[in-house]
């Protein structure tokens, strides 16, 4: 009896605390829907519905897009209309860009957007509002497209960030526009016998590489407004203007394939040059000339001054050099510098011919007795580096009796009534020994001729040059 009623107590006690632990439960359960559906409202407006999911649109299509196409219907390795006429491909380019331009390699950098125009009517579909379907590199790799590459390009390739910057659009009648963003670096056959006054012409060429007029036929899908360009500054170069054009070209194993040329014209900008080569060289002339007005017996500073410039013209000529292509012909600037260099040399050499000349005249001098005995040249020379015409005794010329004599048999008497008529003057001729020797004796006159004959040659030798290649 006592362990029925114990039996009772302990069922009892365990269904109340079943009954108050369950109670708790579910105020937990209650009050934690409560905060979630307080901070949902909070957060999202209050417009989730938990029991309706959102659709995904790719999925309520009841036919794939390569259902659609038929893309495994039909071989793609063959082109479009494969054993009849050839295929039109129209091409449309817009010039994003011109990132180098390399006189050393000869080619240049550009960046642009290559569009392709065909028609394949294996990829028509039915549409009802005929509205084009746009794809991405993945439907590429599984149809046909057009081979077109780039002639003497050196590197190309496709932009891949961050996808691979390709874009296939598909239209319901089987027309297809096929984009790429692509950089090439192409060659540009240079002819630098004008530089750096020069003007280039450079090319980009596009042509199919294995279909040939039989089979594809490339053309400007817009004429001239098939190029297109946007604004390209560049630091060296004025582009004057893009022009597309088209030709033929021929392959003695495979035939005559379609080309497309993107023409276009380059003018150097000369101010970058006339700072960095041609004013320094006018102003290490003009310095080399300065040594006319240097006493011809200061050898330390006429010496140093006209190497100085000459080592200073070899630089120059050094740097533009490297910069330039080896090419086998003769540039213009090539004609400046080393115009240049000669009157520098020929500055130096004019020194090395008034010092020769002064001392062929001293010595005489001194053989002659004209310079004192107390005089000591090492002493003057070594005192300021040069002679001084004041410490020599120089004798004039004697004077020679005007006589003029018609007859030699006639005596002096009578040659004195024989005068030349008024306005008439008779001057013998020197000749080219006595004008060396002459030279030789006053050899400050070379210095007197050459402060006017080397400006008056440069300028004239300047003017013929910018005439000729500007």
């Amino acid at each position: 009896m006592k362990v029925d009623v114990l039996t009772c107590l302990a069922l009892a006690t365990a269904s109340l605390v079943a009954t108050a632990t369950g109670g708790r439960s579910s105020g937990r359960r209650k009050h934690k829907e409560v905060f979630l559906g307080e901070n949902s409202k909070f957060k999202f407006g209050g417009r989730i519905d938990y029991k309706l999911k959102k659709q995904d649109s790719t999925k309520t299509l009841l036919i794939k897009s390569e259902q659609l196409l038929r893309i495994e219907e039909h071989d793609f390795a063959m082109r479009p209309g494969f054993g009849g006429a050839a295929i039109p491909v129209g091409i449309d380019v817009q010039v994003e860009s011109i990132d180098s331009i390399s006189e050393v390699n000869m080619d240049f950098t550009m960046t642009l957007y290559l569009r392709h125009y065909w028609k394949d009517e294996r990829l028509a579909f039915p549409s009802r509002n005929n509205q084009s379907r746009t794809f991405d590199s993945r439907l590429v790799k599984k149809i046909w497209v057009p081979d077109v590459f780039f002639v003497h390009s050196k590197r190309s390739f496709i932009h891949d960030t961050t996808m691979e910057n390709i874009m296939l659009r598909v239209y319901p009648d089987g027309n297809i526009l096929y984009s790429v963003r692509v950089t090439v670096t192409a060659l540009c056959s240079m002819d630098f016998s004008s530089f750096p006054l020069d003007t280039q012409n450079c090319s980009l060429e596009l042509e199919s590489y294995a279909y040939n007029e039989n089979d594809l036929m490339l053309y400007w899908k817009n004429g001239n407004d098939s190029l297109r360009t946007d604004e390209i500054v560049l630091s060296q170069f004025f582009i004057e203007h893009f022009q597309p054009s088209s030709g033929l070209a021929f392959y003695s194993s495979t035939g005559w394939y379609n080309r497309l040329f993107i023409n276009f014209i380059l003018r150097r900008h000369i101010f970058f040059f006339m700072l960095q080569t041609y004013f320094p060289t006018m102003l290490m002339v003009v310095l080399s000339w300065v040594s006319f007005w240097i006493d011809r017996r200061a050898v330390p500073a006429r010496v140093s001054l006209g190497i100085t410039t000459v080592l200073t013209m070899s630089t120059i000529i050094t740097g533009v050099s490297s910069s330039m292509p080896q090419v086998s012909y003769v540039k213009a600037v090539d004609i400046y510098l080393w115009t240049s260099f000669l009157f520098v040399f020929l500055s130096v050499i004019e020194y090395a011919a008034v010092n020769y000349c002064t001392t062929l005249e001293e010595m005489r001098k001194m053989k002659r007795g004209k310079l004192p005995s107390t005089f000591n040249a090492s002493q003057a020379m070594a005192f300021d580096g040069c002679f001084h015409d004041n410490d020599m005794e120089l004798t004039p010329f004697p004077r020679m009796a005007p006589t003029l004599t018609s007859d030699p048999l006639t005596t002096p008497t009578q040659n004195q009534d024989i005068r030349p008529s008024e306005g008439t003057r008779l001057r013998r001729q020197r000749s080219v020994r006595e004008n060396v020797d002459l030279l030789v004796n006053n050899s400050y006159m070379i210095d007197s001729y050459s402060r006017l004959a080397f400006p008056l040659s440069y300028l004239l030798f300047n003017t013929i040059y910018w005439s000729l290649y500007s």
